[in-house]
């Protein structure tokens, strides 16, 4: 493993022009360019918001619906962004795959890069969100700096998992939708944790999303200090994926080339 970090890191020229690839080509010929990164999380914002705040009544903690929302669809935006795209990467650069060598991760670890450049643009419009509703920060604000990090090892984890069966079984792609979709119904997004009876609220965070959605959600558009003991749960798992979706990552790249 300390090989192959070490080859990553002389490869980290190549990760970075890859990066940057991934998020011009992910805009170019588009109307509104790297705006996208805000109008999707934006548009889901106005849209839970008419639905579960309006029409349906959905509480949120005694915060503005708007940025309730908007708070947790920063990480989980981040997260399915990552991993949708990190899925299809090593298919879809089959043309260096099979006839450049470097270090296959670098594809995946590219969309995750530019997923966190999506990350840092929308995050100008909570900000907005947060003056306009007068939304005081905490210094459990602070608590960021330990979620972010753990979400972004997740997300990828999750991707060089993905990417890795993609090229073994083509079904991946469309699993991947599906699969998201479904998982964010089990992520305290569009609702409160409160409304989870305690005695099944254990359940939610054996998905480890949970704990960083709402965690990210209680530092910053709440002012509390999220579960410490539920959050460095969702940390270590993240870091356990990460370190066993790499393992499994470098086991099968020796066979990409031949597959694709």
């Amino acid at each position: 493993m300390l090989k192959n970090f070490v080859e990553l890191w002389e490869y980290r020229e190549l990760l970075l022009a890859l990066t940057m690839r991934e998020i011009k080509v992910r805009y170019k010929q588009t109307f509104f360019g790297a705006a996208w990164a805000i109008l999707q999380p934006a548009a889901l914002t106005i849209i839970f918001t008419v639905i579960f705040s309006i029409f349906l009544k959905v509480p949120s903690e005694n915060t503005p619906y708007p940025v309730f929302a908007y708070s947790a669809l920063l990480p989980w935006t981040f997260f399915t962004t990552a991993v949708s795209f990190g899925a299809l990467s090593v298919v879809n650069n089959g043309s260096l795959v099979t006839r450049v060598y470097f270090p296959r991760e670098v594809l995946p670890l590219a969309t995750v890069g530019a997923a966190i450049f999506d990350f840092f643009m929308a995050s100008i419009v909570f900000i907005i969100l947060a003056l306009i509703f007068q939304i005081h920060f905490s210094v459990n604000l602070l608590f960021v700096l330990l979620i972010l990090p753990a979400v972004i090892m997740f997300a990828t984890g999750i991707s060089l998992l993905l990417s890795c069966l993609n090229v073994l079984f083509r079904d991946v792609r469309f699993i991947v939708p599906l699969l998201l979709q479904i998982w964010l119904y089990v992520t305290p997004v569009i609702y409160s944790l409160s409304q989870i009876p305690d005695k099944f609220r254990f359940l939610i965070f054996l998905n480890p999303m949970a704990p960083l959605v709402q965690g990210f959600r209680e530092s910053t558009a709440l002012g509390k200090a999220p579960n410490l003991s539920y959050l460095f749960f969702a940390l270590g798992f993240s870091l356990f994926t990460l370190i066993l979706s790499y393992w499994f990552f470098k086991t099968r790249e020796k066979i990409f080339a031949d597959i694709i």
